[in-house]
């Protein structure tokens, strides 16, 4: 039988607020335990919610860059569970009003071996309050209580079952990343859990309308760990209802050391977690003046700077799109055209997409921790266009520059020179690199003028062997040529 796999993801994103969304308690991370909960956050008797502004309008921001509908009005609710960590024996959130409602994400993937452009449905974003930690470690025997993160505000970001497979999951789940950290609405840190995500995940077979029953692995901290515990999980489902077994709603967690998912609670539906209006907090209503108060604070939208590179650049909508994914991508970009000029915007595309890309994974880092930058490389691509080194040899200066962690902006040009890199242009000297490569191939010279046009690629690489890889190859393929025909 065919399967088809179909995935939700649940996004909770840490706002970047300076305090709690519902108390005026720092939220600074690796503080001893216990030590930012105030007595609104640890629920005692008599206290009551204050909503945080800040948080609000980080919401407001991003159902606006994602062409969704602010709600004029919302309501917080308690949803009510039994955790040691909750103190309050229900958690804060929105239910049947959240502040923002639809909308989409774009991004890019690999479809039939060829970049598409793609884009998930939301079904809502909603604030939330985090609950706080528990901790099973050095208390002999016992488990600790760290009430630090409760009340920390979260954009709970809820998407359709749009998605059919890990990869495509993992490339929302990275544009929704880069697009919080592009508003400045959350600092994407994974590994502090500013941004963690819920998938669920169910099968069906093919040309089922249907959907199978889900599981929900929570709170996966790695882009590589989503994509193997959604892996897992399917093939798990899988098996079970071909070996006859059912599959059982439930929250399972995922072991990276042993790469499989495992259960941890049944899973639980809205209706278990009786929710109703919080009566200690008042609809929040959002004036239309508020939301484009909001919108004028905002920066350059994604969108709206891929449609200025290829209006203003004539880049594709692919090569803008991969250079809009991460604000830090774009602004090393925009520096790069900036000093080399609106010409060298394709080549500082091109080599964004290519060579830096290829570094910058190999070595695992940002394009903001890049050891080379813009005005560097914005160098060597004007070497590149003034015919000083070829496209080859630019590779190469671009390594060097990488590894050496050069401080110098015309870095370029020190290698270049200390190496002796520069292309051979003068036709004196090409000419005799020419004959003597025509003289020692005989056998290229006859099968190119008996009508074999691709003997000259023999003869142009003895010619650019000979020059070390230094001839101007536009020059030196235009006197083959004239040599040949002559």
């Amino acid at each position: 039988m065919q399967w088809e796999v179909v995935i939700g993801l649940e996004t909770h994103a840490q706002l970047s607020t300076q305090s709690k969304i519902f108390s005026g308690s720092p939220i600074r991370f690796g503080a001893a335990p216990n030590t930012q909960a105030s007595p609104v956050d640890l629920a005692l008797p008599g206290v009551l919610p204050v909503l945080n502004k800040g948080a609000v309008e980080r919401a407001i921001q991003f159902g606006l860059a994602i062409g969704a509908t602010i709600a004029p009005r919302s309501v917080f609710a308690r949803k009510n569970y039994f955790y040691p960590d909750l103190p309050k024996g229900y958690q804060i959130s929105q239910f049947e009003l959240p502040v923002v409602q639809g909308g989409r994400v774009a991004f890019v993937m690999e479809k039939d071996g060829k970049p598409a452009l793609c884009s998930v449905q939301l079904t809502r974003a909603h604030l939330e309050e985090d609950a706080g930690k528990s901790l099973h470690e050095d208390y002999a025997g016992m488990s600790g209580i760290d009430l630090n993160r409760a009340g920390t505000p979260l954009l709970e970001i809820v998407t359709e079952p749009d998605m059919r497979s890990a990869a495509e999951a993992v490339a929302y789940a990275k544009a929704l990343h880069s697009l919080v950290m592009w508003l400045g609405i959350c600092d994407g840190n994974m590994q502090e859990g500013s941004f963690r995500c819920d998938a669920n995940v169910s099968v069906r077979p093919l040309g089922q309308e249907k959907f199978g029953t889900r599981s929900e692995i929570k709170n996966l901290n790695s882009f590589r760990f989503m994509e193997d515990a959604i892996n897992y999980e399917v093939r798990r489902q899988i098996e079970l209802i071909e070996d006859g077994g059912t599959v059982v709603q439930e929250t399972r967690l995922y072991d990276p050391d042993r790469k499989e998912t495992r259960s941890m609670r049944s899973k639980e539906d809205s209706q278990d977690y009786r929710y109703f209006p919080d009566p200690d907090l008042p609809p929040l209503v959002i004036s239309a003046d508020w939301v484009e108060h909001v919108r004028a604070s905002m920066p350059e939208l994604p969108d709206a700077m891929r449609l200025r590179l290829i209006a203003d650049y004539g880049l594709s909508e692919y090569d803008a799109m991969i250079l809009t994914q991460s604000k830090a991508m774009a602004a090393y970009f925009e520096a790069v055209v900036a000093a080399a000029g609106a010409a060298q915007a394709k080549p500082a595309a091109n080599w964004l997409m290519g060579d830096m890309a290829s570094q910058l994974n190999r070595d695992g880092i940002d394009i903001a921790g890049a050891p080379v930058s813009p005005a560097q490389l914005a160098l060597l691509l004007k070497r590149i266009a003034d015919g000083t080194i070829s496209n080859k040899i630019a590779k190469d200066v671009f390594a060097t520059m990488w590894e050496e962690k050069a401080a110098d902006a015309d870095a370029a040009d020190r290698i270049i020179d200390a190496k002796g890199l520069k292309q051979i242009s003068d036709s004196g000297a090409l000419e005799k690199i020419v004959d003597d490569v025509l003289a020692a191939n005989a056998k290229s010279v006859e099968e190119f003028r008996a009508g074999k046009e691709q003997a000259i690629n023999a003869l142009i690489g003895q010619a650019m062997k000979a020059s070390r890889g230094k001839a101007n190859p536009a020059q030196l393929t235009e006197l083959l040529r004239a040599k040949l025909k002559g």
